[in-house]
This record gives structure tokens, sequence and C-alpha cells, in this order.
């Protein structure tokens, strides 16, 4: 069992939603993320996302691009957050951590060094979000072989007839993505993906996780209510970006888990 397993099956046992948290590795600058990470689990995260910088990031808006250049400015690299998951697993040995990005930074690593030195650094899972599972021999495959969860999106377009591809071979959670779109664009409405996550659990004992568009507690609260738990990754990003303290940053976090761990 991963840690992503292990964080899952104690929530169940608690009856408890989870709350997971997507900030960008290296954003503001690396001191600044370093501290906000290690401060989220006292702030009640469940899971961390932690997100690679890159310079071409399709899937996100202009929330998480902003962040993600201001990353690479400061002189973030893939290594860089690797190092960071390595100093915060020197104090956290039970949070887990997924990786979240682009295959590029991966491909041009090198996948079998990539899955090594994440793996020692204390990374417990991966999306990568333009690698479909056509492509699960060039990452996912390896990556589940190497001990790492490879979590897979699901949408509001992945039909009946796809959503067996996306599920076939992910592990960990599956990650709703609850809005045709880019990250920070919509808000998420538990009516709307009520019935998707039924149809989604109705096809894996996995847990579903629901993200995008959920930018307050009430919100986060009525999400996890109708999944297996919440992802908020825009607003927390939105709120380091206002250059408030890190201490401010995650009183909000706290707030927002809060929410989902009331569902």
């Amino acid at each position: 069992m991963t840690r992503i397993d292990t964080k899952f099956a104690d929530l169940r046992a608690q009856e408890k939603k989870a709350f997971v948290a997507y900030v960008m590795a290296g954003d503001p600058d690396y001191d600044t993320s370093l501290e906000l990470v290690k401060g989220l689990p006292g702030a009640g995260v469940d899971v961390i996302e932690l997100g690679m910088p890159f310079t071409d990031p399709m899937a996100d808006g202009p929330t998480i691009q902003l962040a993600g250049q201001r990353a690479l400015a400061a002189g973030q690299t893939l290594q860089k957050t690797l190092d960071m998951a390595a100093e915060f697993r020197k104090g956290d040995d039970t949070t887990p951590i997924v990786m979240m990005g682009y295959y590029n930074p991966i491909y041009n690593r090198g996948v079998e060094r990539f899955l090594e030195d994440a793996k020692a650094a204390g990374i417990d899972g991966l999306i990568v979000v333009d690698l479909p599972p056509e492509e699960d021999d060039e990452l996912c495959i390896p990556a589940q072989r190497a001990g790492l969860n490879f979590i897979r999106l699901a949408t509001p377009t992945t039909d009946d007839k796809r959503l067996p591809k996306v599920l076939q071979n992910t592990s960990g959670f599956v990650y709703y993505v609850s809005i045709t779109g880019i990250t920070g664009s919509g808000e998420a409405q538990a009516g709307d993906v009520a019935p998707e996550v039924a149809r989604i659990k109705a096809r894996t004992d996995l847990p579903v996780i629901v993200g995008f568009g959920i930018n307050a507690p009430e919100r986060a609260a009525a999400i996890a209510g109708v999944a297996d738990g919440c992802v908020v990754g825009s607003a927390i990003v939105g709120e380091l970006a206002k250059g408030h303290p890190v201490a401010e940053v995650l009183d909000f976090v706290a707030a927002l888990a809060e929410g989902a761990h009331s569902a």
C-alpha cells in the first residue's frame, strides 16, 4: 500500500471526506513554497498535490499559469521540486504527495531516472495531464511498477465508452474534473457533480475526488458531500499571489479543509 492508499483507508475508517490541496512548487520562490507545503498538513490537508512548473501548461488557467511562471523565474526546476519533497519528508513521513504536471520535464530527465528519484524523494503518486491511457506504457505502467500511484483525470466529456479505458490502469484515486475547461474557470455545482461521481463509482472501487471550481469552504463542503473528497488549487494559489503571508494562506486552507471535513 502506498501512503495514498493508507490515507484513504484511514479516512474511510473515520467516515471522513478527503481534502486535497494543490500548490505550485517554487511559487513565489523556493523557501516560501517549502514553508507553505510544510504547513499544509497542520492546516488539515490530507493529500498534497505539488505542481511541477512548466512553460506550456495547457490545462491550467491564468492563476496557475502565472504561478508556474513565477516559479520558473525564481529558478524552480524539476530537481528542486524533488528536493522540496525530500525536505518535507524529513518532518512528515505520512502525508501523501502527488506530483502534478506535464510529461515534458519527466521525459527530458528520463522516465527510469525520474521514477527512481521521485520514489527516493518520497513522492507517492503522479498526475500527468497530457498522457492519455493509450500511452500507459510510457509512464503509467513503469510508475506503478516503481510503487507510485498513477492518478487519472475523468471529465464531464468522459462518456461510458471512454470511462473503462480511463480507469484501466488508474490507482490511488480518480480525479474528477467538475467543469469543462481550464483550472480556475467556473464554479463546481454539487447537483451536476453527484450523478457523474456515482457513474464513476459504479465502475471502480477507487475513491473519487472532485477538483476545479471550488473556491470557498461552503463549496468544498457541498462537493465533498457528493464525492469522497475535493481538491482546491487555484483559490489557494491565488491567495499566495496576493502577497499574503504564508500563515494567512494556511488559515484560508484550514477553512477550506474544515468545510470538506464537515461533509
